[in-house]
């Protein structure tokens, strides 16, 4: 008798049969298992749910943004034809100088109109400065108010310095409530023009609203605001280094803003006294 040995592993024969068998299930199963994931996946992506400002809108508080930022950097002289309703038109003179010091010179500023004053910051303070006028023809003489960078009171503020001084500041600050828009310019008007509103309910408003106008170099060319309506005249002269103020420093009242007592008797109003 002869003895038949087997190979311990499964011949080749099997092992095909196999794969073919297992071939056939597989391919079935696998379409249904990639629908089976497709499903599983949301069928939009989620959308923002905060609507962003419009594009318009936004470009516009750029450009106030940056023609403000200019303007803090613009050193001139330069004249504003003031036109208030009730009132004559005026000329305010603004002198921004190299060392950051300012000058605006307001003429009917102060006593209901009737005194002209002069704002001024320098390194030695903030000052009022009554002028000479047919009103008061004595020498001009100046109140310290406080320090440089503090806020002229209410009651002595005509607030047309505002535009030349802090407000730009505020126009330069994208934290600010403010919404902004384009604007034509008002009648006479040149430059690139901006509605300015604020959005906060505060009382104290961060700057008036109305509309802003600058030159492509940040020279302030218009602005419409409570007090008027503000407009450049002519080409502004160069800056000179300092600012110097009207006339000596004197230990005095300021001027308030509000109309003396026709009787020649001192005002009531707080700030309506004289030097």
């Amino acid at each position: 008798m002869h003895a038949h040995f087997r190979p311990a592993g499964p011949s080749a024969k099997p092992l095909r049969a196999l794969a073919r068998r297992l071939a056939g299930p597989l391919a079935l199963a696998l379409p249904a298992l990639l629908v089976a994931c497709a499903a599983d996946e949301p069928a939009t992506r989620p959308t923002p749910t905060s609507t962003p400002a419009p594009a318009g809108l936004d470009a516009a508080r750029d450009e106030l943004a940056a023609l403000a930022a200019a303007a803090q950097d613009r050193h001139l002289v330069a004249s504003y034809t003031l036109r208030a309703p009730g009132a004559p038109d005026r000329t305010i003179l603004v002198t921004s100088a190299n060392d950051g010091s300012w000058r605006v010179d307001v003429p009917g500023g102060a006593l209901g109109g009737s005194a002209d004053v002069s704002f001024a910051a320098t390194a030695d303070g903030l000052f009022q400065c009554a002028l000479p006028s047919a009103a008061r023809p004595e020498p001009a003489a100046c109140v310290r108010l406080g320090d440089k960078d503090e806020a002229v009171p209410r009651r002595l503020d005509p607030r047309v310095q505002h535009p030349f001084t802090d407000w730009l500041a505020v126009l330069t600050d994208r934290r600010a409530p403010l919404a902004v828009s384009p604007a034509q310019p008002p009648s006479g008007a040149s430059g690139a023009c901006y509605s300015v509103e604020t959005t906060s309910a505060s009382i104290n408003a961060p700057l008036d609203v109305g509309i802003y106008c600058y030159g492509p170099d940040g020279t302030p060319t218009a602005v419409h605001a409570a007090f008027g309506t503000l407009l450049l005249v002519g080409t502004p002269a160069p800056a000179p280094a300092t600012v110097q103020l009207a006339g000596p420093v004197v230990d005095a009242e300021p001027l308030g803003t509000a109309t003396p007592d026709p009787t020649g008797e001192p005002s009531a109003s707080p700030g309506a006294g004289t030097f």
